[in-house]
């Protein structure tokens, strides 16, 4: 039987809850999780794509599953093909996710009809976390540890010179 892989794409600029919420529930639709972390141009990331990747692997080393963390710098498409998946998962937390979401997936689809995309829910009570919500917090001196594991709290702290 063929290995079922399945990445999940992000910046992890940090790595949140919701996140993690993701991956772990991801990893029981999967047999292999490729956890891809890329830069999006139109985002200023708060770390360096090294410290995000370790950033991930750190906090996902505790969770059950193959899992692994790779960089990728293409087309999300070239990355899933790359990595021999078939399925994308993605992550929802609102209906505004799902119009951009909804219009990714179709691309995608024209690009390669046999990737699935899948869509999570996050647990609701993670639903409103966003990264960019969280470095906003911690940049006015806001507490973030509802939002994000205590490491990545201290991460997110000594990264904005606290």
């Amino acid at each position: 039987m063929e290995q079922r892989i399945g990445v999940y794409p992000g910046t992890f600029d940090p790595v949140t809850l919701g996140h993690l919420d993701i991956i772990r529930r991801a990893t029981h639709l999967v047999d292999r999780l490729v956890i891809g972390v890329t830069t999006n141009p139109s985002k200023s990331p708060l770390f360096s794509l090294e410290q995000r990747l370790d950033m991930v692997r750190r906090e996902t080393a505790g969770i059950a599953g193959d899992i692994s963390v790779v960089d990728f710098d293409s087309l999300l498409m070239d990355f899933a093909e790359r990595e021999n998946a078939s399925i994308i998962i993605r992550g929802l937390r609102a209906a505004g996710d799902f119009e951009y979401e909804f219009q990714m997936a179709g691309m995608n689809q024209q690009l390669n009809s046999k990737i699935e995309t899948v869509f999570l829910m996050a647990a609701v009570s993670l639903q409103p976390i966003a990264s960019r919500l969280v470095k906003e917090i911690a940049r006015y001196g806001g507490k973030i540890d509802k939002f994000v594991t205590p490491q990545v709290a201290a991460d997110v702290a000594r990264q904005l010179g606290r």
